[in-house]
């Protein structure tokens, strides 16, 4: 367990947020008796790498949390499937189908895929399922569930009574024809079960019913029991409310939303929540990701290249500054997290928790030994040809025969990931330089020094060898040259490995072999 003073002085964020939320929430949780954090999604789309990032974050200030208190802690996955369907996403099969049902709630609307009930069920279950791959705890509720069995009912009422003290705070910061058509509720039109935006003519408070005009005709309905929804921001200040939340995270694009249904919940009656404002997550064009356009590395494609705890540590990092989520980005995530493992095996208290993979491992760091890093083993695989584990496998005993397989789980995984990685992404991108005859005469100079290096030479010893054979064709102003042109002759690549590191492992004959054969074919 963690000493008291090692925790007041960290500035870990888990941390940080934690302490704010016993601050800011004392009286409201020590009434109720637990914490309750709330994490959204809309499901008008699959499941995509930003709404894990929110789960996973929230799941490490509840990791914070329970070495500050022992009162009870739950986490609340919420979907809005109630709402209704205003776009068709780009990333789905039998789009006809969804264009037929735009505008109906989304648990109302025929899956694509022909496997639920819904569109809205489809999304839910896909969301549940990678949560539960990664062994989060947490608790899904369904926005249609809540409004249909009268959950929301008791506040849908407060909300009702309150209508034009919500109406002023929203009608301000909307434009002067978007103002003559707002309104809080939004029936679900009886004759086509869609969500309707249109102004609300008259309200009965006594009776919990509003008038609204559809097609030339006035039509009354009860806001309860599922018959309305709210609109977005009286909607979430609603959850707030009637969940009695103490702490919600959202996206930088939600400041403005989470500002006024803060007003909102206040003019009910209650405080609003802790809040953690993060930055977007970006495509590679830097767009930000979308579950309509499908765009930016899905979770499915992450966790085929690599671990769930290098995503986790992807997310805990930096969760106030933009990312871009693409393909050649696993790489430089899954190399983090090695460094990050190495960097644990000698940090004191205070120093682990600012290592982000005390937060991702709930508190234990993985002790296993590092063989070397995953941009290494890449480049391992290039160079042996290696088609699969086993194969791999073989390659690296052959080099370290006191290596026992079953000591190493974590980087018998890694090697898989590599194989995948290297012939999916990093195949595609290689560009090998065709070196011009001053070039070439470096590198043959540098075959002729490895061939006068000995077997038995540690890694050092045969990096001073390269350097000097750098130093002596010509790169002794600029040894960054030397090692870029090797890297892009026989890696294709800017960058690679140590190379005195790789010759001890790959093994010299047969690296000069390899530099020999990139230059005969180019």
């Amino acid at each position: 367990m963690l000493d008291k003073e090692t925790i007041d002085k960290t500035n870990a964020w888990p941390f940080v947020e934690a302490k704010k939320i016993l601050k800011e929430r004392k009286k409201f949780i020590n009434k109720k008796g637990k914490i309750i954090l709330q994490t959204g999604y809309g499901p008008s789309g699959l499941p995509h790498i930003g709404t894990f990032g929110e789960v996973a974050r929230t799941s490490m200030i509840v990791n914070a949390l329970n070495h500050l208190t022992e009162i009870p802690k739950e986490i609340i996955t919420f979907s809005d499937d109630m709402d209704g369907l205003r776009k068709v996403p780009e990333n789905v099969p039998n789009q006809d189908i969804l264009i037929k049902n735009l505008n109906k709630p989304l648990t109302q609307v025929p899956d694509p895929f022909g496997k639920f009930n819904s569109f809205g069920e489809h999304n839910n279950e896909m969301l549940k399922t990678f949560l539960n791959n990664f062994k989060f705890k947490y608790i899904f509720k369904s926005s249609t569930e809540l409004y249909r069995s009268g959950f929301f009912n008791d506040t849908l009422t407060i909300i009702l009574h309150n209508f034009d003290k919500i109406m002023n705070i929203i009608l301000p910061t909307l434009g002067k024809e978007r103002q003559k058509t707002y309104s809080p509720f939004l029936p679900i039109c009886p004759d086509t079960g869609k969500v309707l935006e249109i102004p609300v003519k008259e309200i009965n408070k006594k009776n919990n019913k509003i008038i609204f005009e559809n097609n030339g005709k006035d039509l009354e309905t009860n806001i309860l029991d599922g018959n309305c929804k709210l609109q977005w921001k009286v909607d979430w200040a609603m959850r707030w409310y009637a969940l009695d939340v103490d702490f919600e995270m959202y996206g930088k694009d939600l400041i403005e939303s989470a500002i006024l249904s803060s007003k909102i919940i206040k003019t009910l009656g209650k405080n609003n929540p802790s809040g953690f404002a993060y930055e977007l997550f970006l495509d590679e064009k830097g767009e930000k990701i979308s579950k309509s356009k499908g765009n930016g590395i899905t979770i499915d494609e992450w966790l085929k290249y690599a671990s769930p705890e290098s995503l986790s540590l992807f997310m805990y990092q930096n969760p106030k500054r933009a990312k871009k989520l693409y393909n050649e980005i696993v790489s430089k995530a899954v190399d983090e997290y090695l460094s990050f493992i190495e960097k644990g095996k000698t940090q004191n208290q205070s120093q682990l928790l600012l290592n982000p993979l005390w937060h991702v491992h709930n508190g234990e760091i993985p002790k296993e030994e590092i063989i070397m890093s995953f941009s290494m083993l890449l480049n391992l695989v290039e160079t042996s040809n290696a088609s699969s584990k086993d194969v791999l496998w073989k390659f690296v005993k052959k080099y370290k025969s006191n290596i026992n397989q079953d000591d190493y789980p974590e980087f018998d995984k890694l090697v898989g990931y590599a194989i995948k990685y290297f012939d999916e992404v990093v195949k595609k991108t290689k560009n090998y330089k065709k070196p011009n005859e001053e070039e070439k005469k470096a590198l043959y100079e540098l075959i002729k020094i490895l061939e006068n290096c000995d077997e038995k030479m540690n890694p050092e010893e045969i990096q001073t060898r390269i350097y000097t054979a750098g130093k002596e064709n010509g790169y002794k102003e600029n040894l960054r040259d030397w090692f870029k042109l090797i890297y892009q002759v026989v890696f294709g690549d800017e960058n690679g490995p140590r190379m005195g590191f790789f010759i001890s492992f790959f093994g010299l004959k047969e690296t000069i072999q390899l530099i020999k054969n990139k230059l005969q074919n180019v």
